[in-house]
């Protein structure tokens, strides 16, 4: 069997030793706060490869961590990796017991690191940020996840919001602030299922399972920690008071971002965030019953097509700035490395190709569908809705230096160009799809009407009669001669909460959601995609797929994750509607007990369970309570979601350039746009 690379803690019966220091050591390419030097080679041939070194057994007698019962259920990882240099143990001493034990670390790699070629780097200063990440290492403590303790961070932070326009205290967690109710039965049973789903690793809790349904004997890869999934479980922690495990989820997650991941000899961005990670406990060499718990990362060498998770590093980006919000722990994101990993994100993101366009370029299966559906392209679902969030995110997060000026002008720029695009080319109502109707086609000329050359026919005859006078939707996807006319749920609520719309495109949307209640409610909310591919349609675009058959899983099923996950209770909250996010919580709420929290609901009304579909899935679960914390305190909303930027509104590059060949269309559009 190939060699194996791990992040590990070393334990020895009966105790888990989470974080042991050794004087002059140094474990993920952390200086130790007692040493200012490196252990082994710092030349530029030393790379990021020492993160994750082929195993890291702490060694100390000093213990920074605290002792723990190591439970059978507990998961880790092991990942195959046939090219890894020369392995060289420059260190060892004694453990707590007397054992030997050695930081093992890496001299001479079998090849560098691939560089950073993306466009980011050419306008941001990226020598200086290479040098930290990657050849010299950050020269801040060892990654150690502390436990938020109610007395310390009061103590620290005061817990407080930062933010002006909020003023009221949740130190001890929002059910306090308000008079005392009794809690539902549905609500103790939901809080009990979303406990029994965490995962510890040495002690600690590090997310929860995407389900964990007891008759479940095939679980595949359900028993594992999904960045997207946790989404809704750590807003229901954040909002219930309980950090800690947000906390170590981000860090966690962040170590495995440095991870080489490769599928057939190819490595994807150094940026990238596994879709995945499990927790196993594997023996450690030598016997005497010694034991170590490891993270065993999924960066889509193991999924279905083998496809990258595109919205992973974006959803830890949302929730990285969500936990700052709730808590008001801010220290976590001005921690080199969590700047640092951002960073690495956004080069994934920003990087300059052969597109003529400001959205994000993905394949298929790269995000909550994670099959074939015909999503390929710029889909708004999910990349450009939560690609312009995790940018916003971004600029509030990013310290503002020399080194990443440039970087934030580029964030600027493109968040300017990406809303233009979206809401002038992706937003259709009554008015629209007529202009539609009446396009000329085979237009060459920078002043074309049609710029897409979309052909008339395209129109589906169902949407003619299904659009409401009064409302409108942001489509699913626009190319070249194409767009797709189908309305996914996700991304046109994560416009309205990120105001990637405008006002008055998220007024329609929402009002368009009213209007077609049963065909995007019906009898359980939301429908992820709303029609279904049928017949022709879905022999070609899903290949077959049976798994996709119409009106099930993601083809047109029912999703009631969607009720939050940043997304409708939000959504109507923000737009001063909460009747509305009532009203289909109330709904999901009479069945999803009795039918075991579901992960979808098939048919096109939503009236049985998926036919394969897991039940006691954790974001259904974690979905259903952050909508009922929110209902019950809407000021947060405040901290969640984004109002209109009318900078960004301002900002263009067109305006740069001394030349007339670039011509804008924003002078049209921007008349569209309310100024209050």
């Amino acid at each position: 069997m190939n060699s194996s690379s791990y992040i590990g803690i070393t334990t020895m019966k009966p105790y888990c030793r989470v974080l042991t220091s050794c004087r002059n050591s140094s474990i993920f390419k952390f200086p130790s706060s007692k040493s200012n030097h490196f252990i082994a080679d710092n030349s530029s041939k030393f790379q990021s490869k020492l993160i994750h070194s082929r195993r890291f057994h702490c060694c100390s007698a000093q213990i920074l961590g605290k002792k723990c019962g190591i439970n059978s259920n507990r998961r880790a990882f092991r990942l195959s990796d046939p090219n890894w240099g020369q392995i060289r143990v420059y260190r060892s001493c004694s453990g707590a017991h007397g054992g030997r034990r050695g930081v093992l670390v890496i001299s001479n790699v079998a090849s560098d690191f691939r560089k950073h070629s993306t466009s980011v780097e050419s306008h941001v200063n990226e020598k200086g940020f290479e040098s930290i990440y990657i050849n010299g290492g950050l020269n801040v403590k060892p990654l150690v996840i502390e436990r938020i303790e109610r007395g310390h961070v009061e103590e620290e932070s005061g817990l407080e919001f930062k933010d002006p326009d909020v003023n009221f205290d949740h130190s001890e967690g929002l059910n306090k602030e308000k008079v005392e109710r009794e809690v539902p039965e549905i609500e103790k049973e939901a809080w009990r299922l979303l406990r029994s789903a965490v995962v510890d690793y040495c002690g600690n809790p590090v997310g929860t399972v995407a389900a964990n349904d007891p008759g479940d004997k095939q679980p595949l890869n359900y028993d594992q920690v999904f960045i997207r999934d946790f989404v809704p479980s750590a807003l229901a922690f954040l909002l219930k008071g309980e950090g800690e495990i947000v906390k170590n989820f981000l860090l966690h997650t962040l170590q495995l971002q440095s991870w080489e991941k490769t599928v057939d000899c190819y490595s994807p961005g150094q940026g990238l965030m596994p879709a995945s990670f499990k927790v196993r406990t594997v023996p450690l060499d030598g016997g005497n019953g010694a034991f170590e718990e490891v993270l065993d990362p999924d960066f889509g060498e193991s999924a279905i097509g083998r496809v990258a998770p595109v919205d992973s590093g974006l959803w830890w980006i949302i929730l990285l700035r969500a936990y700052g919000k709730i808590t008001g722990d801010y220290a976590l994101q001005e921690r080199v490395d969590v700047q640092t990993g951002i960073r690495l994100i956004l080069n994934l993101c920003l990087t300059d190709g052969f597109d003529m366009f400001p959205s994000l370029l993905v394949t298929d299966g790269s995000c909550m569908i994670d099959r074939r559906m015909g999503i390929h392209g710029h889909p708004l679902e999910i990349q450009q809705a939560l690609f312009y969030s995790a940018l916003r995110c971004s600029r509030e997060m990013i310290t503002v230096n020399d080194g990443t000026k440039n970087l934030v002008r580029a964030i600027n720029n493109r968040l300017s160009a990406l809303s233009f695009h979206i809401r002038e080319y992706y937003w259709v109502d009554m008015k629209k799809i007529n202009e539609i109707y009446r396009y000329k086609t085979e237009e060459y000329s920078t002043d074309a009407i049609n710029k897409f050359n979309i052909y008339p026919d395209q129109i589906p005859t169902w949407l003619v009669d299904w659009i409401p006078d009064q409302g409108g939707y942001l489509i699913g996807n626009l190319q070249p001669a194409h767009m797709d006319f189908r309305f996914f749920t996700l991304g046109n609520l994560w416009s309205i909460i990120s105001s990637l719309g405008t006002a008055k495109q998220n007024e329609g949307i929402l009002n368009l959601i009213e209007a077609k209640w049963d065909d995007l409610v019906a009898h359980m909310p939301l429908k992820i995609c709303y029609p279904a591919l049928e017949n022709e349609e879905w022999r070609i675009i899903t290949g077959s797929d049976p798994k996709n058959t119409p009106w099930s899983y993601h083809n047109g099923g029912s999703w009631p994750t969607l009720l939050w996950q940043f997304q409708f209770t939000l959504a109507c909250i923000k737009m001063g509607r909460p009747e509305l996010a009532r009203k289909a919580v109330a709904l999901a709420e009479e069945r999803l007990s009795v039918d075991h929290w579901p992960e979808y609901y098939d048919t096109r009304n939503g009236r049985f369970i998926g036919k394969q579909s897991r039940l006691y899935q954790t974001w259904t679960i974690a979905g259903f309570l952050t909508s009922k914390m929110l209902l019950e305190n809407p000021e947060m909303a405040s901290l969640l979601a984004w109002e209109e930027d009318y900078e960004l509104l301002e900002i263009c590059v067109c305006a740069l350039s001394k030349t007339g060949r670039k011509k804008c269309s924003r002078s049209a559009a921007r008349s569209q746009i309310p100024v209050q």
